[in-house]
């Protein structure tokens, strides 16, 4: 199982939220570095991947806004595809 783990420490702004995935996850040359390519990858993932959030610290970095919708992309994520588990 992979693990993935997003925090202050290790997510500094989106663009660091999606390399994070992209590099961690191996994800392809046409991932979009966006909530919707993310979707769509994580969704076709094969291999199990464990993501755990610390949602309350990636607010002062990426928005309410932007955590709510990333938050509610991986529970969707997660009832589409039983290799996504939220930690």
């Amino acid at each position: 199982m992979i693990e993935l783990q997003l925090n202050a420490s290790n997510v500094t702004g989106r663009g660091d939220l999606h390399d994070l995935f992209a590099a961690t996850l191996s994800l392809p040359e046409w991932y979009g570095r966006n909530l919707d390519a993310l979707h769509d990858c994580l969704t076709s993932m094969s291999e199990d991947v464990r993501v755990t959030v610390a949602a309350e610290e990636l607010i002062g970095t990426l928005g309410e806004r932007y955590v709510r919708q990333f938050l509610r992309l991986l529970r969707d994520c997660a009832e589409e595809n039983p290799h996504i588990a939220l930690g």
